[in-house]
């Protein structure tokens, strides 16, 4: 936007300050020509699908079941897309130097890519298939860890005309807050007996 108020600035003060019988106005065009075109270049189109995932953390406790919130806005039908979710923060196997991270969850050909998956996400993870054609790309976690917790990206590499096809969303896992259950202890008073006196049965000091 700055780039674009930039430009227009220049473009006015330039013919502002030039005369109109100037010689050098016929050489002027193709530059004004050029300095609109960066500017119509640099400009967003107005209803551009980009993907918009969720600003918030996700906060959950081990063995729940969350949403990692992701969608195209406008809604656009990404049926026929490839959908990928993945975990940017996790490294290969350094003892395996060709094997690739994989998935957390990757959608193509309207199914999903199993054999490229990360084996810990096996059968936890499915998108929300009728929502797809809304451009709603969440992802349902099953039975969510510790280990789970961390940076999430929502992907479409092939949504058209787009500049934002990515997201990165949170995921806290937190083990739920301990309550305290225990009886507090009463503060009992202990007396010393008397050790000038004996004490009867009935709990009396009797003086010598």
């Amino acid at each position: 936007m700055c780039v674009c108020l930039f430009v227009c600035q220049f473009v006015v003060d330039l013919l502002y300050f030039l005369p109109m019988d100037s010689e050098e106005l016929p050489f002027l065009f193709p530059s004004v020509i050029f300095l609109f075109f960066l500017l119509f270049a640099v400009t967003p189109v107005h209803g551009q699908p980009r993907v918009i995932g969720s600003t918030q953390p996700i906060r959950a406790s081990p063995g729940d079941d969350v949403i990692l919130p992701c969608h195209v806005e406008p809604p656009v039908d990404v049926v026929r897309l490839t959908v990928e979710w993945s975990k940017p923060d996790l490294q290969p196997d350094p003892d395996d130097r060709l094997g690739d991270v994989g998935y957390v969850h990757l959608y193509r050909d309207r199914h999903e890519v199993l054999d490229m998956k990360i084996p810990s996400y096996a059968r936890r993870t499915e998108l929300l298939p009728d929502d797809l054609r809304r451009g709603n790309i969440s992802l349902r976690m099953m039975n969510v860890s510790l280990e789970d917790g961390g940076r999430y990206r929502c992907f479409i590499p092939k949504l058209s005309k787009s500049r934002v096809r990515s997201s990165i969303i949170h995921l806290v896992v937190e083990p739920p807050s301990l309550q305290t259950t225990e009886t507090p202890l009463l503060s009992v008073t202990l007396h010393t007996p008397d050790l000038h006196g004996d004490t009867n049965v009935r709990g009396e000091t009797c003086k010598v």
